[in-house]
């Protein structure tokens, strides 16, 4: 710090009247910055990394931990034990045993797998959204180079990549076990490499599904729990409610309730992928409907919902 007086030397007119003027400049170490400026992108980046981290819980307290990576363990253990009983029956009385027992594989996981992703969803999707606005975080995000659409997009493609690990992974792992099952590992793989882009297909529209389902319930609240309860809630009841009611009905009006069982709408997409109906969605009414309509049912269920959480995060402003 340095302080400079005025000696209360006359002014330019030539008079001395007045009392010394005095001042104080204070250096307090403030530097241009000269490295890159990386703007938007790196803002995006941020928050894309920022909303991965949060849905697995990590960086935060382990008790946190707890939930994501207890559904992925039971995702992954289920895939495993698909393999090992597949395998074992392949390997010990023969081979296509599997098969022709109707044991669960690679078309089927979905169908079993569903309303487990769909609670993962529903645990690990307010996360992303909900402490940002209760505690006024996003208001910081804003006032960097980015926009509410930019924000959202990122938090957006974070979850869904998170999903498509959680739903591929066990994926993999039941057709590692299914070909080390086989007599022939290498054959098996031959007779099977197609069923990949069958699953990963099916997989991107479970993921894309769920999570906007996900994340346009948790955009319209800040509190984490209610969010929560009522996502699980919105799988968990529609799908008892709608079977029970459709066979009640009957008919073309039972096809059309039986469309909204909500976990069965990316189910249908799987079962079109794999050309054969999986065990869950086998007496659902709405599978008798064309492909044209479930597919068509299943982009009103993506697209809408994206376009209202994307309408509602677009116009914030810090």
């Amino acid at each position: 710090m340095t302080n400079v007086r005025d000696s209360g030397a006359p002014s330019a007119s030539g008079s001395a009247e007045g009392p010394p003027a005095e001042g104080t400049v204070f250096d307090i170490g403030y530097q241009k910055y000269e490295g890159p400026r990386e703007g938007r992108n790196r803002a995006r980046m941020s928050i894309y990394k920022d909303g991965i981290k949060n849905s697995l819980g990590i960086g935060r307290s382990p008790k946190a931990k707890i939930l994501p990576w207890l559904f992925i363990g039971i995702l992954v253990m289920v895939a495993g034990i698909m393999a090992l009983i597949a395998g074992a029956a392949d390997r010990f009385v023969g081979a296509g045993t599997a098969e022709a027992a109707g044991l669960p594989s690679h078309s089927d996981y979905y169908g079993i797998a569903s309303i487990i992703l769909f609670i993962f969803a529903a645990i690990s999707a307010p996360e992303l959204l909900c402490p940002d606005r209760r505690d006024g975080v996003i208001n910081l995000y804003l006032v960097r180079p980015l926009t509410g659409s930019d924000y959202i997009i990122a938090r957006w493609a974070s979850f869904v990549s998170v999903i498509l690990v959680v739903a591929w992974l066990p994926q993999f792992i039941l057709l590692t076990g299914l070909a080390m099952g086989a007599a022939e590992p290498a054959e098996y793989f031959k007779d099977n490499w197609a069923d990949i882009p069958k699953f990963v297909g099916a997989g991107a529209a479970v993921a894309v599904y769920t999570s906007i389902l996900a994340l346009v319930v948790a955009g319209f609240t800040t509190r984490r729990s209610y969010a929560s309860a009522f996502l699980v809630g919105l799988f968990v009841i529609t799908t008892p409610f709608t079977v029970w009611t459709a066979e009640a009905i009957g008919g073309t009006s039972g096809q059309w309730l039986s469309m909204f069982n909500l976990s069965n709408i990316p189910v249908h997409v799987n079962d079109l992928l794999f050309k054969e109906v999986s065990g869950v969605t086998s007496n659902a009414p709405a599978g008798e409907f064309d492909a044209w309509i479930l597919i068509s049912w299943f982009a009103v269920w993506t697209i809408v919902p994206a376009g209202i959480l994307w309408a509602r995060y677009r116009r914030l402003t810090p």
